[in-house]
């Protein structure tokens, strides 16, 4: 495994001890749907939360709406359908994004909450 993918581990890790702490209960973690994948899917109360996970290093710090771009929307959006269609469930879906930002020995998270209207 490439060192990118072994951050981007940590990175969701991180995100998912900074979810566990805020309440949310995890669902499921790197849900396939054909080319899509989420990230993380977990419920806030009645809610159920798609989360897109972006680690960063301080020295690569891209602006996020050049990775969360329409394309990238579009299968988040199909994966979700297809997991809420699994589920054989009537929920409310929201879309975050979390940023994980490395800074020498600690770490950085951002969250943020219906993540594709801010695009």
């Amino acid at each position: 495994m490439g060192d990118h993918n072994t951050f981007g581990k940590l990175g969701e890790q991180k995100a998912i001890d900074f979810l566990k702490a805020s309440g949310y209960q995890i669902v499921r973690q790197n849900y396939r749907y054909l080319k899509a994948e989420i990230d993380i899917i977990a419920r806030q109360g009645d809610i159920l939360v798609i989360i897109e996970v972006k680690s960063r290093t301080s020295g690569f710090l891209e602006d996020i709406s050049n990775t969360i771009n329409p394309k990238k929307i579009k299968l988040l959006t199909m994966a979700a359908n297809h997991f809420v269609e699994e589920m054989k469930d009537d929920v409310e879906v929201r879309f975050d994004i979390i940023i994980v930002i490395k800074y020498d020995d600690r770490f950085d998270i951002e969250h943020i909450e219906n993540a594709f209207y801010h695009f």
